[in-house]
């Protein structure tokens, strides 16, 4: 029978230590050991081998994901290293077992963002070429004008990342407020097309991630519902969790 082997950074994340990127950080920073030796990037690992994390041992245990929204206040940063942030998400929530988020929301940003233990399902949220929505209301600093709509909806050429965003739903809700719903997670992005078309953010807040609505008060969590996990479990059931590389390129 053949033995089935299994990617370090893989292991991690489907154990619920951490997503697969952040893997690849404490593999390439000697962190992480396979049987007492520090692995090369892309190492695999066989049943029965034992790995460990800055020398504390990571097992497999079979208890139940956990699932949850969070509204996030402004300031604190969505890392899972308190060591170097003390304004850090898992700090504040304080859960009782290891936990991540699912993406980011920046500093100056609040809202909606999930947090789980579960790897598996991070990059399958997260890749933009699986089109999954997120929606966020903005303030800015200016009167909105129809041009604005059009142009943040039809695709800003953001240069120092070099993309174009993709079109998007763009909807002015007040003078000075609108909706967008996104299916792409640039840097800082709502915040950099906006300064594209000379609109400074004054408050951004994310309302809903897919199926799930942020409907709890800042700076509180809870868990999953089980129907909303069930339609979420559906949403992704077609996602890829790898890098899908486009057959055509936009040009700038």
């Amino acid at each position: 029978m053949e033995v089935q082997l299994k990617r370090i950074n893989k292991f991690l994340s489907e154990v619920g230590y951490c997503s697969r990127r952040e893997a690849d950080k404490l593999i390439e920073a000697g962190r992480v050991t396979i049987n007492g030796v520090i692995p090369e990037m892309g190492t695999k690992i066989a049943p029965g081998d034992t790995v460990h994390v800055d020398g504390k041992e990571i097992k497999n245990n079979k208890e139940d994901f956990v699932y949850l929204a969070f509204n996030k206040p402004v300031g604190i940063v969505c890392t899972t290293d308190t060591s170097v942030e003390k304004d850090n998400i898992i700090d504040f929530i304080n859960y009782p077992k290891r936990i991540f988020p699912i993406g980011r929301l920046d500093k100056p940003s609040e809202g909606l963002i999930l947090l789980t233990d579960d790897g598996d399902i991070v990059n399958k949220i997260l890749r933009a070429s699986n089109n999954h929505e997120k929606e966020y209301i903005v303030k800015v600093d200016k009167p909105i004008s129809q041009t604005f709509i059009e142009r943040m909806s039809g695709g800003i050429p953001l240069a120092e990342l070099n993309r174009v965003t993709k079109k998007c739903v763009v909807e002015k809700l007040s003078t000075y407020q609108f909706k967008i719903i996104l299916t792409q997670g640039l840097n800082r992005q709502i915040r950099r097309m906006c300064e594209y078309l000379n609109y400074n953010v004054e408050t951004l807040k994310r309302v809903r991630i897919m199926n799930i609505k942020m409907d709890m008060p800042i700076g509180e969590y809870r868990a999953l519902t089980k129907e909303e996990f069930s339609e979420l479990s559906h949403l992704i059931s077609n996602s890829t969790k790898e890098y899908q590389k486009s057959t055509s390129r936009r040009k700038k």
